[in-house]
């Protein structure tokens, strides 16, 4: 059975990114941010959102484990950061719904999702700057890179929040990084 470890980085919806995995039949465990990157079996990493960058414990010890790693929210922000992008205080704060306009229909993660879908997000802070080797692969009337995507890498990540029941197809974002789990 595929195993996904959702990291909690203090988020309000970690809980529920565990429950979205195990609802689809995942070996699930959320683990706190400071846990030993030796102790994390797993075939996937969720990065969960969370209320500070600061607060992203040893989020970048994680990267180094060879396994597909999905960013949400501030765990996308974490990754831009960590690897050479950059973010900026968004103009619309809080969270909101959003239509999401997917620009690559061949993305592993979202593709499947194309042409367009409606979201929750928070918009307090987003990345402005993807990283070398990753690619901008949604966007919205608020937001420039509501998504980003490194497949070589078996990196993604997404500013929305797939787990909350206001985003039409956050169950198949998180069936698609299963599939990506599993083909890594």
């Amino acid at each position: 059975m595929t195993s996904i470890v959702v990291i909690d980085n203090h988020g309000q919806f970690t809980h529920l990114e565990g429950r979205a995995l195990r609802d689809l039949g995942v070996e699930t465990e959320i683990i706190d941010n400071d846990t030993e990157p030796a102790e994390i079996e797993a075939d996937g990493l969720v990065l969960s959102g969370g209320p500070a960058m600061e607060r992203v414990g040893r989020c970048a010890e994680y990267l180094e484990l060879d396994v597909p790693v999905l960013g949400i929210c501030l765990g996308m922000q974490f990754l831009a950061v960590e690897l050479g992008g950059s973010t900026k205080s968004g103009d619309y704060g809080g969270y909101a719904d959003v239509d999401v306009e997917i620009l690559g229909e061949e993305d592993p993660l979202i593709g499947s999702l194309a042409p367009e879908t409606r979201v929750w997000a928070s918009h307090a802070d987003e990345v402005d700057e993807v990283p070398d080797g990753f690619e901008r692969t949604a966007r919205s009337d608020i937001c420039e890179v509501e998504a980003m995507s490194n497949p070589e890498a078996g990196l993604y990540g997404v500013q929305w929040h797939p787990e909350v029941a206001h985003t039409e197809e956050g169950e198949e974002v998180f069936e698609n990084f299963l599939e990506i789990c599993r083909e890594w």
